[in-house]
């Protein structure tokens, strides 16, 4: 998959205006490859104009790196004006939050580029889905167009790739090879990691902690085979709770939320789980678990979440079952 195939379907829609979305409460990799991203297409075509976009705002570590990166990104994208709409580290409409039905009605192309599988349902409505579960991130996705057009990005774009990697591969627990050139390129570029690293520190906030512990006090242990799974639940911060499980001792944790109906369950595991059952949350869990809550569900390998409606105990029933019928297919 190339940046070619991107500038074609631009091109063929004959594009002015380019929409950017990053999925809700968009990280560091969906900020960064946007606009790493947004740079390459100025310089590729400076006769159009694109936005950075996100339906329900930014992460907290995110807007901390937005002081630091000269990113703009709008609160309130105007989808109907956009001739082209490209998804950056977003599988789903559904990672739009409020916006997804406008997307999804939208007649223009629908552009897809991430490193999680694509969902069955996002595929239907793209125009073209670049998708590379190799990369460590979709900034890492991003540098690799810049590289097929033998262009460099300037220094605040390669900031922008290196932060975005290094959050996406926990600081380079889960980079491989490419990961490690890539980082060394964009450090020849300018970048400092020393001094980069230093944006992605942020000091934990009250409520954040007071979550994490409310999850272990509630968590219920399962012991499978020779795995210890975690299920609790909070009423937010669910992604930080479930991986302060594993980093308790669980082998995998999910951590469910509700407010009102909507259920959201974040999914984290270690490691050697994935690579000794060979269960990838994203595909193994969260996507049908997603189904089951009649939303969505997706993500990586040993990270991944789940939004739907319903009640925590059934999702979490239906979480554990899922897991259970993995492993016996082991």
């Amino acid at each position: 998959m190339s940046f070619t195939e991107v500038a074609t379907v631009l091109d063929e829609a004959r594009a002015r205006f380019v929409l950017l979305l990053c999925h809700h409460n968009a990280d560091p990799d969906a900020v960064c490859s946007a606009y790493a991203f947004q740079s390459l297409l100025a310089r590729c075509r400076p006769n159009m104009t694109s936005e950075i976009g996100t339906g329900q705002g930014i992460s907290r570590l995110s807007k901390h790196i937005l002081k630091h990166i000269p990113v703009t990104v709008n609160l309130q994208p105007d989808v109907e004006k956009a001739d082209a709409v490209v998804l950056l580290d977003t599988n789903t409409t559904q990672q739009l939050g409020h916006l997804a039905e406008r997307v999804t009605n939208s007649k223009a192309p629908i552009i897809v580029i991430d490193h999680h599988a694509a969902h069955p349902q996002t595929e239907q409505i793209a125009k073209l889905c670049i998708t590379t579960e190799d990369s460590s991130s979709t900034c890492e996705m991003v540098y690799n167009f810049y590289k097929q057009l033998n262009m460099k990005p300037g220094l605040n774009e390669a900031k922008a790739l290196f932060l975005g990697i290094t959050f996406d591969t926990r600081h380079f627990v889960l980079a491989n090879s490419s990961t490690f050139k890539t980082v060394s390129e964009l450090s020849d570029i300018g970048v400092n990691p020393q001094e980069e690293l230093s944006s992605l520190s942020l000091p934990m906030d009250f409520s954040e902690r007071v979550a994490r512990m409310k999850a272990c006090r509630r968590a219920k242990l399962i012991k499978m085979e020779n795995w210890i799974i975690a299920l609790s639940h909070v009423s937010a911060y669910q992604a930080s709770a479930a991986r302060a499980l594993v980093d308790l001792g669980a082998h995998m944790a999910a951590v469910a939320g509700q407010k009102n109906e909507k259920v959201e369950i974040s999914l984290r595991c270690t490691r050697d789980f994935n690579q000794v059952t060979g269960i990838h949350l994203g595909r193994d869990i969260a996507k049908p678990l997603g189904e089951f809550l009649q939303g969505m569900g997706g993500g990586h390998a040993t990270a991944a979440g789940v939004n739907g409606t319903g009640g925590v105990e059934k999702g979490l029933k239906r979480c554990l079952r899922l897991v259970k019928e993995n492993l016996s297919n082991h």
